[in-house]
């Protein structure tokens, strides 16, 4: 089960990559730069400061109470594109334009998720030294130079022998994403980035039509996918939370996630000189950690940054912000639309 997880979340990563719309990052450009920036930053800071004392209070396992700070400033700062998509797209937002900004802040999430993701992974790995730090992030340049230099090519060259045909199409999707995320495990980084970043060139090739993978995308999110969350809840000790220091600890950790998402998306928001309640929904959307948040916290369990409760508290808040994420961000475009028609007369 384990196996076929792995095998799950990697292709799912790797459709999330082929599904961004860079284009749209283009286009929204400097007002979902700022969203971005600061829904990121805030978050990222608020985890690493909130994960020294934590580190201590649950006795989490690893040796290195930095790395486990850094990890869970990561958990903090990503947002989950899958969750976000099908919520706008549920509630007919999606071409709205807080729908496309808070789709284009959730691609840059995703996308600095990954790497920071890798950059821990590597330090948790090989031990917190300077130079290993400086070899991950040399790895990862690397990884992003080769992808764009020599994968592009590649990659378009390899969609052409498809002839158009879905059943090739699906084949060589499946098989450059898995082939990815075991060139980037190699190198000693996240497979889980090496699959994202073949992801997002298999969608910007110029070879590639979105109903050639309608087969894969089934498979995989019908059977593929809940399997792996089968394996993820497995993992999950809800007994933890009878005590009380671990549920203290969850309330802190899901407060100040939440707060961090919010406040950080709102700043963002209003620099650019967008309303209130327009800033508001932006963080209600961006607030949703969902699948994305799992695959971290399985990752550090994996790696031994994380113990049983520590994990049990970040797959937590990934299910309530998550559940969070639709009715508030129903309540916020409501003043939205009521401003909008205010304006209007």
């Amino acid at each position: 089960m384990d196996a076929v997880g792995q095998i799950a979340v990697l292709l799912l990563v790797g459709l999330t990559g082929i599904e961004l719309d860079f284009a749209l990052v283009r286009r929204r450009g400097r007002t979902a730069l700022r969203v971005s920036l600061s829904g990121l930053v805030i978050p990222l800071a608020l985890g690493i400061a909130l994960g020294y004392p934590l580190a201590k209070i649950l006795y989490t396992g690893t040796a290195d109470t930095t790395v486990f700070a850094l990890f869970l400033g990561v958990a903090m700062c990503v947002s989950a594109l899958p969750v976000i998509a099908k919520t706008l797209m549920d509630m007919n937002l999606i071409h709205r334009n807080v729908g496309q900004l808070t789709l284009v802040a959730g691609v840059v999430d995703d996308a600095f998720g990954w790497f920071m993701l890798s950059v821990v992974s590597a330090m948790a790995v090989g031990g917190l030294t300077t130079g290993k730090v400086a070899i991950a992030l040399v790895s990862l340049l690397l990884v992003v130079l080769v992808a764009v230099v020599v994968g592009r090519p590649v990659v378009r060259a390899v969609l052409r022998l498809s002839n158009g045909s879905e059943e090739r199409t699906v084949a060589m999707a499946a098989a450059m994403i898995l082939l990815a995320a075991a060139g980037t495990q190699a190198l000693g980084l996240e497979a889980i980035f090496g699959a994202f970043v073949c992801g997002a060139l298999i969608g910007t090739s110029g070879e590639f039509a979105r109903a050639r993978t309608a087969s894969l995308r089934t498979v995989v999110l019908a059977f593929l996918a809940p399997l792996f969350f089968a394996t993820a809840g497995l993992r999950v000790d809800l007994r933890a939370l009878a005590n009380p220091k671990v549920l203290a600890a969850a309330l802190i950790v899901l407060a100040v996630a939440i707060f961090g998402k919010f406040a950080g998306a709102y700043l963002g928001a209003r620099l650019s000189r967008l309303s209130k309640w327009e800033a508001l929904a932006l963080g209600a959307g961006m607030n949703a950690r969902g699948v994305i948040e799992v695959i971290v916290a399985m990752v550090g369990l994996r790696l031994g940054i994380l113990d049983t409760n520590s994990y049990t508290i970040i797959v937590l808040v990934a299910v309530v912000t998550s559940v969070m994420a639709p009715p508030l961000l129903r309540m916020a475009m409501k003043r939205v639309e009521y401003t909008e028609e205010n304006s209007c007369t």
